[in-house]
């Protein structure tokens, strides 16, 4: 029997899931974990789309969320920006 790869790209269609998803990933998760689901989220969105609004290449964006990649700072920003998202900070409860 032949199996496929999970792509959770497939499963995050509302803004909700993509919201649930990456701050369940920004909270548990470390660097190169939350990179990968900041991709996830731009493959579920369109990377043409977001390759569009960030202004970069779609080869570009492909490489810079890729696993085991280090984008800069600027480059997270801008795609989290045309995800539809933006960083906040909460203090931690003890």
């Amino acid at each position: 029997m032949e199996t496929s790869k999970l792509e959770i790209a497939d499963y995050l269609d509302s803004n909700e899931m993509i919201v649930e998803y990456l701050n369940s990933v920004l909270e548990r998760g470390n660097d190169a974990e939350i990179i990968t689901a900041i991709g996830n989220i731009a493959k579920a969105i369109g990377m043409t789309k977001i390759a569009e609004k960030t202004g970069m290449s779609r080869p570009s964006l492909y490489k810079a969320l890729s696993e085991g990649s280090k984008p800069q700072f600027s480059t997270i920003m801008k795609v989290l920006k045309a995800v539809g998202g933006q960083m906040q900070i909460n203090p931690l409860t003890t």
